[in-house]
């Protein structure tokens, strides 16, 4: 023992030395915890959301198909330049009638030709008019499609955010809770050791602790699973501590105008903003336009054409010359597919079966809503009544809990009792904190079914 005693001392200093540090390095590990409202949730969900960016890409591309679509009816100009080596021949020659000779056809090696040209649809007999009419519906039917991908990442968000506010309340609730029961034990263990009480009081009310504690640890990995899904949407680092400040108990004040309404004007209001009805007829009306555009193919089109053609030599000049020379043209074309074996018309044919198909979905979507409409009109009316029972029940397992808790400090009550209130209260104020966050999404769900923001 002796020989160690020189070194405890050093160790002594190291540990001095090292917890300063350490203490110091663990509040600046900590970051601190980013406060957020179910808005600004909303807002950053929909900024970043990668399918509500694929959505406006997808809305892009559409627009530009009917700008390329468009551009068929305008005139287009194209430049042409070439180069051409030849071999050599004999020069043909004539007399010239004087006895001597002239070149009729030379030996003329190298071609240099250029060309600038400009055609002109001058009558498409509805082939580029009803195109871009299809196109167009495609980006109305892309609009409302990214405007329903809109609807769907807000719903998410605030799913995620209410899931995560009732896991913090639930853990609330229960890290309550368990502070009672932890002052519940010490008087369970006071009376025991005063022998008025048997042992198995005080191991049931440790038993009962020990459950308290598994919900909390179990309440806490919920709020900690909810956290990460709501960081993914909102586009922030896994592991940074989201704090919701939106009060759970607050109504969504455009939820509250909505359900205040009568259930026909809201289905009728929900009949003409959900995108997802305007999409499915954007794309029955696009499938239609398309069929036309099918038989606009067996109808003639008129073609315009104007060229300048610099040559050297110029074939359309006799006799050629290895000089340059400019010749132009003008050509009216006009085509007229009679027959093309049936295939434009049974285009034209699927096209309108697939239109019919849009519109029987869209038929069956309309009940749909009508149906969802009620159905979140109804969880928001026995939302509210739920909460307002469940409110009645935490003040009445409040007090009877205060009751109990003073009949056994008088020794008129057992610690059973004291028990089952302590667990009925607990589980009174948990029901009353998920039906508050149940309630907020069900009014979310509301204006989602509405079609409205």
């Amino acid at each position: 023992m002796a020989q160690r005693s020189p070194i405890r001392p050093r160790r002594t200093v190291v540990a001095a030395l090292l917890i300063p540090i350490l203490g110091l390095a663990a509040p600046r590990a900590q970051q601190a915890p980013l406060p957020i409202t179910l808005d600004e949730a909303v807002r950053r969900a929909e900024a970043q959301a990668p399918r509500l960016a694929e959505a406006r890409a997808r809305e892009s591309a559409a627009a530009a198909s009917v700008t390329a679509l468009r551009a068929l009816g305008l005139p287009t100009a194209t430049t042409t330049a070439q180069y051409q080596r030849w071999n050599h021949i004999e020069e043909f020659r004539i007399p010239d009638g004087t006895g001597g000779t002239r070149v009729l056809f030379p030996d003329i090696p190298n071609t240099y030709r250029a060309r600038a040209e400009v055609s002109m649809p001058v009558l498409s007999f509805g082939r580029v008019s009803t195109n871009v009419r299809a196109a167009e519906a495609d980006v109305h039917s892309a609009a409302a499609d990214r405007r329903t991908i809109e609807a769907e990442v807000r719903l998410d968000a605030m799913r995620a955010y209410w899931t995560l506010a009732t896991a913090r309340e639930t853990a609330e609730v229960l890290a309550q809770s368990l502070s009672r029961t932890d002052a519940w034990v010490g008087d369970v263990q006071a009376r025991l050791d005063a022998g008025f009480l048997p042992p198995n009081d005080l191991l049931t009310a440790r038993a009962q602790r020990a459950r308290h504690q598994v919900q909390l640890l179990q309440a806490r990995q919920a709020a900690a699973m909810a956290e990460l899904d709501l960081a993914r949407l909102i586009g922030v680092p896994a592991g940074t501590p989201i704090q919701p400040s939106s009060a759970v108990d607050a109504p969504l004040a455009r939820a509250t105008e909505m359900a205040a309404r009568p259930v026909a004007e809201l289905v009728a209001y929900a009949l003409d903003h959900r995108t997802e009805r305007g999409s499915l007829t954007a794309r029955s009306d696009g499938l239609r336009e398309a069929a036309k555009a099918a038989l606009a193919n067996l109808k003639p089109y008129v073609m315009a054409l104007a060229a300048v053609e610099p040559s050297r030599p110029n074939a359309r000049f006799v006799p050629p010359v290895d000089a340059w020379r400019t010749s132009w043209t003008v050509d009216v074309k006009m085509t007229w597919p009679i027959f093309d074996s049936g295939r434009s018309r049974a285009q034209a044919a699927g096209l309108r079966a697939q239109a019919a198909g849009v519109d029987a979905r869209r038929d069956d979507l309309e009940g749909l809503i009508g149906l969802e409409v009620r159905q979140r009109l109804l969880e928001i009316e026995f939302g509210r009544a739920a909460i307002a029972a469940s409110a009645e029940a935490v003040a009445a397992a409040t007090e009877a809990r205060r009751v109990l808790d003073e009949r056994f400090r008088a020794g008129v009550a057992t610690s059973t009792e004291v028990l089952d209130a302590q667990v009925a209260l607990l589980e009174a104020e948990l029901e009353r904190a998920r039906l508050q966050a149940g309630l907020r999404l069900s009014e979310g769900r509301l204006l989602r079914a509405l079609g409205d923001r």
